[in-house]
């Protein structure tokens, strides 16, 4: 398990913008992760009630990977996103298959996070709330660790920037600086993926 830091959210218009994006970072590019994300609550609504998300992440074609993250109390105010709590585990991907398939078994799964949530919160039994695609190109530029997000939910399609920052106004600074002299618009970032996907509807475009 490991904690996280700030994060910086960046909403690019449309999917004009974030291939001018991608394409002027081409040179810095790192990866692309294919990555599919589903959600999990408890029977009785013990995590949303809490503000706490629970998801499994899977990604990687030739050697699969898997974890699942918990973020508690998530405040995303002017495209700053921080969390009181936030921690990942690996968890064996064909394990993390078969618990999206039938969510009950999570209570029978040896994993720290679930045994946290069994004692904090009373969580015995849990239910799936369904999820989404997210293909992610990695670069590093200018020192930075940047993440240009296209995802695909069962509505529409959403693109951000996303950077880990101990310094977000600082990063905002310079990325908001780079989008605008390179004409992409964007806003700040108003809900999280996951806020987005259970209002099923995309954040209202920059005008």
């Amino acid at each position: 398990m490991h904690s996280m830091g700030t994060e910086l959210k960046l909403r690019i218009r449309d999917s004009t913008a974030h291939c001018r994006l991608t394409k002027l970072l081409s040179a810095f590019h790192v990866e692309t992760q294919h990555q599919e994300n589903f959600f999990f609550d408890g029977a009785n609504n013990e995590l949303s009630s809490q503000q706490v998300v629970l998801f499994l992440r899977f990604y990687g074609d030739d050697t699969p990977q898997c974890f699942m993250s918990l973020k508690a109390r998530a405040v995303l105010d002017e495209g700053v996103y921080r969390v009181d709590e936030e921690v990942e585990e690996n968890f064996e991907p064909a394990v993390g298959r078969a618990c999206v398939a039938q969510p009950e078994k999570l209570s029978s799964v040896e994993c720290g996070i679930l045994k946290m949530l069994k004692e904090k919160f009373g969580v015995l039994n849990f239910v799936g709330l369904g999820g989404f695609v997210n293909v992610r190109d990695v670069y590093k530029w200018e020192g930075l660790k940047l993440e240009v997000d296209k995802t695909l939910y069962e509505f529409g399609t959403n693109h951000e920037i996303e950077c880990e920052t101990s310094d977000p106004e600082g990063v905002k600074k310079v990325l908001e600086e780079f989008l605008k002299e390179n004409g992409i618009q964007y806003s700040y970032s108003q809900a999280s993926k996951f806020e987005v996907f259970r209002s099923k509807k995309l954040p209202q475009s920059v005008n």
